[in-house]
């Protein structure tokens, strides 16, 4: 279900792509609030650039795929007034109104003049069934559409829902945001309150995700509201709590279907790391975990490597005793005080399934934390060893 008040859209108009999708618009015919959370990477893209000036006032979204229009030169802000022009243009709004995204290859100018002959069809297009094309129009190298839905539920009143879609599957390590991600809710809440909830829930869903190590350029992720459906204001309190949590399912969702589709990923494994000296140290080692490419081949070849984790943990920046160290894969007891205490062929096993969680305790202390990974196949060589191509 597609919350009330937006109409989506997706066209060919062949940027870079022949015979696909890959220009989609999203709409607000009504209109409460927009947030956003962008890329750190220093390296911006120009639409991440253009978008986080005017998170607040967007009603529209406007995402190519293709061609990330990042690192093209002085005339990158040009195509994306350009690129808002034409679609604004049409929807009798200001050009300060649409966001904007991009996705694909850095350093090719952005093809303006095919996206700008796309726009009339595009609009034309806009209906309220118009969200799978537009889910399959931001896809670059994923191989299925990611979206995910929850009813915020309210104690009393309208229940409003919240919809989401992402697109992602190699050069994730996202950081404030997510590669791409769109949201919608018709629920009504205070812009502030909505930038600060957005913040806090991509912090704990797709800032805790990773595929390469690889913070991208174009990294974005954007919430509208209509509240057509709930129009009271949430201003905070126990109705905020409630949408956050909601916001958190579907969030994390769109997480975990990423890393499913990882680009080559067979396994997905959850990295989940206690005991350390505070929530901050349990993070640098989760990461040092989920982001090595040794840890990440062996989870690949279903090979029980454990010397490979505890080198990365060793190396993370945390502090601990190497030789109090207890690691479980799912109910299975791997390691214990830094030693082997399980069978090759029982850890190896637990391996094999497609999904499973590794939880490492450090023993030395409160913090905990946790990142989603994925192994590191052969097909992720083969992918971007020829990407442009």
């Amino acid at each position: 279900m597609i919350p009330k008040g937006f109409r989506a859209a997706a066209v060919e108009a062949q940027m870079r792509y022949k015979n696909r999708l890959d220009l989609g618009l999203v709409v607000a015919d009504e209109f409460q609030a927009a947030a956003g959370v962008f890329t750190q990477n220093v390296s911006q893209a120009a639409p991440v650039i253009w978008s986080k000036s005017r998170i607040a006032r967007g009603r529209a979204i406007l995402v190519n795929a293709g061609q990330a229009n990042a690192q093209t030169g002085r005339g990158a802000a040009d195509r994306c007034l350009q690129s808002a022009a034409a679609v604004a243009s049409r929807l009798e709004m200001n050009a300060d109104e649409v966001l904007l995204a991009s996705t694909g290859i850095i350093g090719q100018p952005l093809n303006v003049e095919a996206l700008v002959s796309a726009t009339p069809s595009l609009v034309k297009k806009l209906s309220l069934d118009g969200f799978n094309d537009f889910s399959r129009a931001i896809m670059t190298t994923d191989t299925v559409p990611k979206t995910a839905e929850a009813e915020v539920p309210f104690e009393s009143g309208p229940q409003p829902l919240i919809w989401g879609v992402a697109k992602g599957s190699g050069m994730i390590a996202p950081n404030m945001a997510t590669m791409l991600g769109f949201v919608l809710t018709d629920a009504a809440i205070e812009p502030k309150l909505l930038r600060s909830i957005l913040s806090q829930t991509a912090e704990a869903t797709f800032n805790r995700i990773t595929v390469d190590g690889d913070t991208s350029t174009n990294d974005s992720l954007f919430i509208l509201a209509s509240g057509v459906t709930r129009p009271q204001v949430i201003t905070g309190g126990r109705e905020a709590d409630i949408f956050k949590k909601a916001l958190h399912k579907v969030l994390d969702s769109l997480s975990r279907q990423i890393i499913r589709d990882g680009e080559g990923a067979t396994h997905m494994v959850e990295v989940k790391v206690r005991g350390a000296r505070s929530q901050e140290e349990a993070l640098l080692a989760a990461k040092a975990v989920a982001n090595s490419p040794l840890v990440k081949t062996a989870f690949f070849g279903e090979d029980a490597n454990w010397g490979r984790i505890l080198a990365a943990l060793g190396r993370s920046g945390a502090d601990f005793e190497p030789y109090r160290v207890d690691i479980d894969i799912d109910d299975l007891a791997w390691i214990r005080h830094g030693l082997v205490f399980c069978r090759d062929m029982d850890a190896t096993m637990a391996m094999r399934k497609k999904e499973y969680r590794l939880s490492i305790n450090l023993n030395n202390g409160p913090g905990q934390d946790r990142m989603l990974t994925c192994d590191l196949s052969y097909d992720y060589v083969k992918i971007n060893g020829s990407y442009r191509s």
